[in-house]
């Protein structure tokens, strides 16, 4: 299957398609020199099936971890392309999840003012989310995503085959990226989750997870009004993630969290069902007042408050301004501390 993003002057297509990794010769452009970054969690068969169809290839492998997506790395990319003569006609392609595909954007967004980038995501969590829209970032002492730019790929495959290297856990963390869409956009999706095998459904969860936020990116590429219902579970999410050495939650899991206080007391019910099948946490052990601290550095905070998305029915959302302060009722019902 194919799925255009259609933006007027940054059109792409998404390929999903079981293998299409081995034929990425014949759906990219790889006859040029190519800096393919990975990293240590992925198996290391994936880039080289991609150095093996390029031209001039040169693999880099970052570590495993949030830690990765920083300055520190940002400049190694951009340096080796340096030292190997790379020009404006050459490209960047992450083998990877949302680590790998967001510090590779940033790199070919930056490097000369931009060079071609391709994403061929192997997470679950990038799959259905991080690899199309075109948000590429790095994290600066501590906060996430907080240098960055709007970067478009060039092509995105999705590969299904390159989920079965990955653990219950991984699977389930991405899928909280599902459950969101589902929320705010899509309610026979979010009954799939709550009534259907979701292991022999995993295909079309990602699908119409990509249609949805093909839908919404189309609609607002650059995140000032509707594309707001993506960040649903991150406002709260990212303010527990940014606690990661206290309690060791992935991406994914946080968001699941964050979504949480956010819902109606009637979806949350049934959110919470959905969360507990995927073994995905629904307390934190932190106080609400840390929580609220750390929200106070999200980029999309101001000094009349922050938007927040809000479910009251699923596959329908509201969109509100508020202070902070309000929400600390509402984050009580995350926080065991």
């Amino acid at each position: 299957m194919i799925i255009n993003m259609n933006l007027s002057n940054n059109a792409y297509d998404i390929v999903v398609e079981s293998g299409c990794i081995n034929k990425a010769k014949e759906l990219l452009n790889l006859d040029r020199k190519v800096l393919i970054v990975t990293d240590s969690g992925v198996p290391f068969e994936y880039a080289q099936k991609i150095a093996a169809q390029s031209t001039s290839p040169i693999i880099i492998t970052i570590d495993q971890g949030e830690k990765s997506k920083s300055l520190k790395n940002y400049e190694k990319l951009l340096k080796t392309m340096l030292d190997n003569s790379f020009t404006r006609a050459d490209c960047v392609v992450a083998v990877g999840g949302g680590v790998v595909g967001d510090l590779s954007g940033f790199c070919a967004a930056s490097f000369m003012r931009g060079v071609d980038f391709y994403n061929i995501p192997t997470t679950v969590l990038s799959q259905v989310d991080s690899s199309i829209g075109g948000k590429t970032a790095v994290n600066l002492s501590g906060i996430k995503n907080i240098v960055g730019a709007f970067y478009q790929p060039k092509k995105v495959l999705i590969d299904i085959s390159l989920l079965k290297t990955l653990d219950k856990r991984q699977i389930s963390n991405g899928l909280s990226e599902a459950v969101k869409m589902a929320l705010t956009s899509d309610a026979k999706l979010f009954e799939i989750f709550e009534n259907e095998d979701i292991e022999k459904n995993i295909e079309e969860i990602i699908i119409r997870s990509l249609k949805i936020k093909k839908d919404v990116v189309e609609k607002d590429e650059k995140e000032h009004s509707i594309r707001r219902i993506l960040n649903f579970g991150h406002t709260i999410g990212h303010a527990v993630e940014s606690f990661e050495d206290l309690n060791g939650l992935y991406h994914g899991e946080c968001v699941g969290l964050g979504m949480i206080p956010m819902c109606s007391e009637s979806v949350r019910e049934r959110l919470i069902g959905v969360l507990e099948k995927l073994d995905l946490p629904i307390k934190v052990r932190l106080d609400k007042e840390a929580v609220c601290r750390a929200m106070l550095h999200d980029k999309k905070v101001d000094s009349n408050g922050i938007y927040i998305v809000r479910v009251e029915k699923i596959g329908e959302y509201i969109i509100k301004k508020v202070d902070i302060s309000t929400l600390y009722p509402d984050i009580e019902l995350i926080c065991e501390k």
